[in-house]
């Protein structure tokens, strides 16, 4: 299981983005859109610096993957980039956007349990008849609501892991939840 954490857009506080980066998590997405180029960069450099086993992903600013060589995550209107730029990750918020979102290397699924401000939730069963009738491809992250409580509810054969926000930064200690949803899982 691919546990990707996405960062909650509050800048950097060095205690818990440590604590998050040591939890045990697959991949850090950098969203912090009130950062200018310059600090979401020299941000990127620290993060690859503290941890630099972690999968980096930037959220939403082609410049910034670019001179730090990580991922872009591509948001819902971000206009498409050319293949091989770089590594491409996109949001999959409807199971028609499929087709055009399949040539990326991650899809983030969901809301699947409500969130404030996103939309309808997709639901498990939604989830799970998704995955049903995709064929391999991209990583799919399930997104939205996800801790490890509801982690549970959501294997699927087709499902490679979870992105979660506020199950982690909002933690006293993300180790604990971290380990909670691996063993949930397994």
């Amino acid at each position: 299981m691919f546990i990707l954490a996405i960062s909650p857009g509050t800048g950097f506080d060095a205690t818990r983005w440590q604590a998050v980066l040591a939890s045990g998590v697959d991949g850090l997405m950098l969203r912090e859109k009130q950062l200018e180029a310059k600090p979401l960069l020299e941000l990127a450099l620290r993060v690859q610096d503290l941890a630099p086993s972690v999968e980096l992903w930037v959220n939403g600013r082609l410049d910034v993957a670019l001179a730090a060589g990580c991922g872009l995550h591509a948001p819902e209107a971000y206009p498409d980039i050319p293949g091989g730029l770089v590594t491409l990750s996109r949001p999959l918020h409807a199971e028609g956007q499929w087709p055009l979102r399949a040539a990326a290397q991650q899809l983030l699924v969901g809301p699947i349990f409500p969130v404030p401000g996103k939309g309808a939730a997709w639901g498990a069963p939604r989830l799970h008849r998704f995955l049903d009738g995709v064929e391999p491809g991209p990583r799919l992250l399930a997104l939205g609501g996800v801790d490890d409580r509801t982690a549970l509810s959501l294997r699927h054969p087709r499902l490679d892991g979870l992105a979660l926000m506020r199950a982690l930064w909002d933690a006293p200690a993300p180790a604990r939840v971290m380990a909670a949803l691996r063993a949930a899982w397994a």
